[in-house]
């Protein structure tokens, strides 16, 4: 945390820190929820953020008060003022392959193939190809420049590990080829914090930190990818009053009370009071496990997320990276006594 008189961390340069952002985590822990606020804080920053959805059925448009998306961008939230655009489209492998032997002249053979389920039969024989069609794509995106934000909507976290280690697999299997070089040129990307970094998502749960823990290390130790700050999700926040028993709270407010309801206020500031308990040694577990910043963002009690509530969190969100430690600057390098004058 900002220790006082340190200078905040601007939201601006946080989100300028990598070109992509590949958002991971549990199953069920907000994933998808937590890319849309980080594309939502993005816009409101004047970044032009696409998000990539790779699972159809993440809901990520309906957060936006969108249809469903397609291989096709479309516009998730539209520029307005100084808030830039956030841009959506879903990345398959049938379609990444189709469009790259179309872009290579092979349109007639690329519909076959995908018509005749040969391709299920080519990711058979080798794994991780359709993985690679996907991150081939997103490096493409990030090559040309196709926002100022690619935010990735990965896999469940147990999925996330393979789909990000498929690259390590292909590299071993083929030595030569076009798919030797495009995993190459997907490593590059995953490998270079500037171009490239990891935000995973967890709740204050003891199964899900688990998870994020062990994703954590996995992904730093085996491909070197870059961790930005783990995000908390879902946590229940400090309320006033809690403690106090609410018959006497009535009748100071000159309020009174049905039968009934003094219980149930009481059970309902007594879960609460168990829920932060729970959450605090998670969190402490967290920090003790996972020696990288972490970010929460607040349980939001609405049974259908929106639009509102993604700029709710996407403020949050904006909230806490300013309370981040900034980064120590950086260290002009020796000079060499070759170089030394």
């Amino acid at each position: 945390m900002v220790s006082p008189g340190e200078e905040a961390v601007d939201p601006g340069q946080f989100l300028r820190a990598s070109r992509v952002v590949i958002v991971a985590g549990k199953g069920g822990v907000g994933k998808t929820t937590v890319a849309a606020a980080l594309a939502r804080m993005a816009a409101r920053q004047g970044l032009t953020t696409l998000i990539v959805q790779v699972e159809q059925a993440s809901g990520l448009a309906r957060l936006f008060g969108r249809p469903p998306l397609t291989y096709i961008e479309s516009s998730l939230a539209p520029a307005a003022g100084t808030i830039a655009e956030v841009r959506g489209r879903t990345i398959t492998p049938d379609d990444a392959l189709l469009e790259y032997l179309e872009d290579h002249g092979l349109r007639r053979i690329s519909r076959r193939l995908v018509s005749t389920g040969a391709m299920d039969v080519v990711s058979t024989a080798a794994p991780g190809i359709k993985d690679i069609l996907i991150l081939g794509k997103v490096k493409s995106l990030e090559r040309s420049e196709a926002a100022d934000l690619i935010v990735v909507d990965a896999p469940a976290a147990g999925h996330a590990i393979t789909f990000l280690l498929s690259v390590r697999g292909l590299l071993d299997a083929v030595r030569v080829g076009p798919i030797n070089a495009q995993a190459r040129d997907v490593l590059e990307l995953l490998t270079d914090p500037v171009r490239c970094s990891v935000m995973l998502v967890t709740l204050p749960e003891e199964t899900p930190v688990n998870e994020a823990v062990e994703t954590a290390f996995t992904l730093e130790d085996r491909l070197g990818i870059s961790l930005g700050p783990v995000v908390v999700n879902g946590l229940y926040l400090p309320l006033p009053g809690l403690d106090v028993d609410p018959a006497e709270a009535a009748d100071a407010a000159g309020v009174t009370l049905r039968p009934g309801e003094a219980e149930a206020l009481a059970g309902a500031a007594s879960f609460h009071r168990h829920r932060q308990a729970l959450q605090e040694a998670q969190l402490e577990r967290l920090d003790e496990r996972l020696p990288i910043p972490r970010v929460g963002l607040p349980f939001l009690f609405a049974a259908d997320l929106g639009p509102a509530h993604v700029d709710v969190l996407a403020a949050a969100l904006r909230d806490e990276v300013t309370t981040l430690d900034p980064p120590p600057p950086e260290t002009p390098p020796v000079p060499s006594p070759e170089t030394t004058p």
